[in-house]
């Protein structure tokens, strides 16, 4: 006579799985927890910075036309002095960088970065010309390159232009390249000191991936 097979109930199942596996329990080791990376002190960012300042050799300039908001203009300077900038021309009417509504976001950095007053911005492009840099506008113009394909490479001086209306006609026409910051959300433009720290940043970058290698990171408190 041929068996009859019945399917397994849950109870079976149930059963097997708690006899599963046989013999003691096997042994996990424990997990271990990752370590949390520390905020840097003080001292640490300052040797952190001087290890980046040794790998730094390019020179790197700004001339900034018309740029008006007092914030906007404090802002710029104090990421120029964070990315070493050497040499800042001001030109049109921009804001003056005494105001103290430039301080409040420059943050004492203005005195770090030499400025020089110019009286036209054909004034500027030359004396930056005859500093031997590069003049890279950052404008959203015809045949403007991305900027991540821009020449930005030492020495350069990038050139950026009032909040309303960016670089003037003439800035466009005496830069030696223009570039633009790609945008993929449904905004018509950066503010003018954000747009001026991705540039200078990118500036950085270029010459520092250069040379291959990383600083090393202090470890923290």
């Amino acid at each position: 006579m041929s068996r009859v097979m019945r399917a397994p109930t849950h109870g079976d199942l149930y059963s097997v799985a708690n006899r599963w596996p046989p013999g003691p329990a096997r042994e996990h080791p424990p997990r271990k927890t990752p370590q949390l990376s520390t905020q840097l002190r003080p001292t640490d960012v300052k040797r952190l910075n001087r290890q980046w300042r040794r790998r730094t050799e390019g020179r790197l300039a700004l001339l900034v036309e018309s740029v008006t908001q007092p914030y906007n203009l404090g802002s710029i300077l104090r990421t120029a002095a964070t990315f070493g900038v050497d040499q800042l021309w001001l030109t049109g009417n921009s804001a003056n960088p005494d105001d103290p509504k430039v301080g409040k976001t420059a943050l004492g950095t203005a005195a770090k970065v030499e400025h020089t007053r110019m009286a036209s911005t054909a004034d500027a492009l030359a004396a930056a010309r005859a500093d031997g840099y590069r003049v890279v506008a950052v404008e959203l113009a015809s045949g403007a390159l991305p900027l991540h394909a821009a020449p930005l490479e030492p020495d350069v001086c990038l050139a950026v232009g009032a909040e309303d209306h960016g670089c003037s006609p003439a800035l466009l026409a005496g830069a030696d390249a223009v570039t633009y910051v790609p945008q993929i959300g449904r905004v018509g433009s950066l503010n003018v000191a954000v747009a001026t720290a991705i540039a200078l940043s990118e500036a950085r970058r270029r010459e520092w991936a250069g040379l291959g290698g990383e600083a090393d990171a202090p470890a923290g408190s």
